[in-house]
């Protein structure tokens, strides 16, 4: 046997064994995908690609095949997330609207395999989770401009689902109006109540009457069945595109960086990680003096940041209300666990309603 010949059957014994191991790869992809699925998490996680060739990388004893290796693993990245796309195809996201709603940009950004299904509100697109007809669903939880979305949070709370994942993105308000119309012709605007929030200063500019929609995609799909020039809608230009209008003033909303964070929730608490770095709970307090500002103290002396801290009326007793919390430390670690065994002395319910690495913008 001449060198070429032993060198070839090398090649055979170790693409043998290569392809034993991509099988066990690409069996394990699969698993991933069930959860991922199960979970509402996306398939891109470019954070852990990048720590994955990094480590794998430095396995490669010798330089002068380091940097095909990389190529090598980035290829078997791409044909795992090709088999991921494929196979979450069947999966089902609710969110709350019609096409063209934002909810429904950010669903077809955040999952682009996946069948977004519309629901009438909030709630019913959350319970179609609950009950099994959907897999995730999409909400808005907070505006940059408007605040709080005060029915998502009580869902949050009197709900089973986690939250697994938040999103920012940004929203750009635009004054829609069917073919032919000018500004001078609008008298009224429909929109959603934070969208019109948002464009105030624009609508009193121009003295426009307002009316309320459940959502932007909804008031551009009443614009265009009205078919009147007096009426405009504020939404997106993806809203525009798929009703049929004209785009008559563009960015109307009053903050240059007028965003909303929307929460993916799903059925599954997804497991623990050591990059976990944010969390979500709700909590109401002992009717005993001081438990908020214990309760409060808790997750700093644990050593948690408290970035946010929202009350809401738990609408069960007159003037009492539940707690929604933002932190930033794993929630999962030793102090975590300690935190929250503390927080349960002072605090009547307490629920974690979610933990994740990090927020992503979108």
């Amino acid at each position: 046997m001449n060198d070429l010949e032993k060198a070839r059957q090398i090649i055979n014994t170790a693409d043998k064994e290569m392809a034993k191991f991509f099988e066990m790869r690409m069996d394990a992809v699969k698993l991933v995908t069930s959860y991922k699925k199960e979970n509402g998490i996306p398939i891109d996680d470019f954070a852990r690609e990048a720590e994955m060739i990094e480590r794998n990388s430095n396995l490669i004893g010798n330089e002068e095949y380091r940097e095909y290796y990389v190529n090598f693993l980035k290829n078997n990245i791409l044909l795992s997330k090709k088999m991921q796309h494929k196979l979450l195809e069947g999966m089902k996201v609710a969110y709350s609207g019609v096409e063209g709603a934002f909810a429904n940009i950010c669903a077809k950004k955040i999952f682009p395999d996946a069948e977004s299904i519309p629901f009438g509100d909030f709630k019913t697109a959350y319970k179609a989770v609950e009950n099994g007809e959907c897999d995730c669903v999409i909400l808005p939880i907070e505006n940059s401009h408007n605040g709080d979305v005060g029915n998502v949070l009580d869902l949050a709370f009197f709900g089973s689902l986690y939250i697994n994942g938040v999103y920012e993105a940004e929203i750009v308000q635009n004054l829609l109006a069917v073919k032919g119309a000018v500004i001078e012709d609008v008298k009224k605007v429909i929109s959603h109540p934070q969208a019109l929030g948002q464009s105030a200063s624009f609508i009193e500019k121009y003295n426009l009457e307002t009316e309320d929609a459940v959502n932007t995609a909804v008031a551009a799909k009443t614009v265009a069945e009205m078919g009147s020039k007096s009426v405009a809608a504020i939404g997106s230009v993806e809203a525009a595109e798929k009703y049929g209008l004209n785009v008559l003033a563009a960015h109307i909303n009053e903050s240059n960086t007028n965003s909303t964070r929307f929460a993916v929730f799903s059925r599954s608490k997804r497991n623990p990680s050591v990059s976990d770095d944010r969390f979500i709970m709700l909590f109401t307090v002992k009717n005993v003096a001081g438990s908020l500002g214990r309760a409060i103290s808790v997750i700093g002396e644990h050593g948690f940041n408290l970035q946010a801290l929202k009350s809401r009326p738990t609408k069960e007793l007159v003037w009492d209300y539940f707690f929604y919390v933002e932190g930033e430390g794993n929630i999962n670690s030793e102090q975590g666990r300690a935190m929250v065994a503390d927080l349960q002395e002072c605090c009547s319910n307490l629920k974690i309603v979610g933990y994740f690495d990090k927020e992503i913008r979108i």
